[in-house]
């Protein structure tokens, strides 16, 4: 789960998965397959779970790589993109379906080794910092996309192949129409707009997520759930977003900002987001400006922001906070010049 990378970051992609340890949800689903061998063919079970589940906390369960079954295809630029086979055949079912509509997509990415993640982490950081890398990136070894279970899709659109980010992003309409159809393959959408504090990612609406099981993807489709809620790896989601009445900054900056926060907060294992809201304008000033160019020199930061939450911590949660205790008015402040806002600074 990652936005489409630029055509010179895109390299091949490899069969090899990392082997790291994890957890997973839900019984196995199992295919049986057919294997021709010297003598006769021989009956072979292939048992992975589906709903393993893979993000910023979980990482790929023990032994995935000696289990998963592959097929391949090439991308755009004629790289390898290599898929879990049940995944990649649901695909192609999918892919028919809507051309029948005039809906042309092509398979950007599935299947990535962590040494390939981790290229394209360098690559992010490099060319947009490492706040935007850190939205935008898996870490390598916690990225979804080891699992083989999850698709990058790019357009096809008057014959002219769309795969930068900010271009994907403009069709609404076509993305709208391919969504509807995901749940009747096994796929959801996997990273949901206004989710990013349970998903760690920001709206990705070309990243799906294959399952296996039409009837429980349009149960989670149409309750509007992450599978982290699916699984009952996180509460409900019922945080409140508050972006106030500013007059400096329009409510799509502050939610470019928020999603920062939101997407960091991931990271804070066994902790429930109650409320994030935007501080006000008069919140910060050129004192607070002053210590934004100085953590990050070099960048000529002009604006700043701060954002405030309030968090519930569980007798799981790790790092510098206290179990189960309400967090109040944890302070998070973002800068910006002419890109972006950066994630910056947080704490009480």
């Amino acid at each position: 789960m990652v936005l489409k990378k630029k055509t010179a970051l895109i390299a091949a992609i490899c069969i090899a998965l990392c082997v790291i340890s994890g957890c997973g949800n839900g019984k196995p689903a199992e295919q049986t397959t057919t294997a021709a061998v010297s003598g006769g063919n021989v009956t072979e079970t292939y048992s992975i779970d589906y709903l393993v589940l893979v993000n910023k906390q979980n990482p790929l369960p023990e032994g995935w790589e000696s289990r998963i079954r592959t097929e391949s295809t090439v991308n755009y630029d004629n790289d390898e993109v290599v898929v879990e086979k049940k995944a990649f055949d649901a695909y192609l079912r999918l892919k028919s379906d809507l051309e029948k509509e005039g809906i042309f997509i092509g398979l950007d990415s599935s299947l990535r080794t962590v040494a390939e993640q981790q290229r394209i982490m360098d690559d992010f950081t490099r060319e947009y910092g490492a706040d935007y890398a850190a939205k935008t990136v898996a870490t390598p070894g916690l990225s979804e996309h080891h699992t083989g279970l999850a698709l990058d899709l790019y357009l096809i659109v008057d014959g002219k192949d769309i795969i930068e980010n900010e271009d994907l992003i403009k069709y609404t309409d076509i993305w709208a129409k391919i969504h509807e159809k995901l749940p009747e393959y096994g796929f959801i959408l996997r990273y949901l707009d206004d989710k990013e504090h349970i998903t760690g990612y920001g709206y990705e609406p070309w990243h799906l997520r294959y399952i296996d099981d039409a009837d429980k993807a349009k149960e989670i489709t149409s309750k509007g759930l992450t599978l982290e809620e699916y699984l009952g790896a996180v509460s409900p989601d019922k945080a409140v977003v508050d972006y106030g009445n500013s007059k400096t900054y329009t409510r799509e900056e502050l939610k470019e900002a928020a999603v920062q926060v939101k997407c960091r907060f991931a990271t804070f294992k066994g902790c429930e987001l109650r409320s994030i809201r935007y501080a006000g304008d008069d919140s910060s000033g050129e004192e607070d400006l002053e210590r934004m160019n100085e953590l990050d020199k070099g960048k000529g930061y002009t604006q700043v922001v701060l954002f405030l939450t309030d968090f519930r911590t569980s007798a799981q949660t790790g790092g510098d906070f206290d179990h189960d205790t309400e967090i109040k008015d944890h302070r998070w402040w973002l800068a910006r010049a002419d890109g972006g806002w950066q994630l910056l600074e947080w704490g009480a």
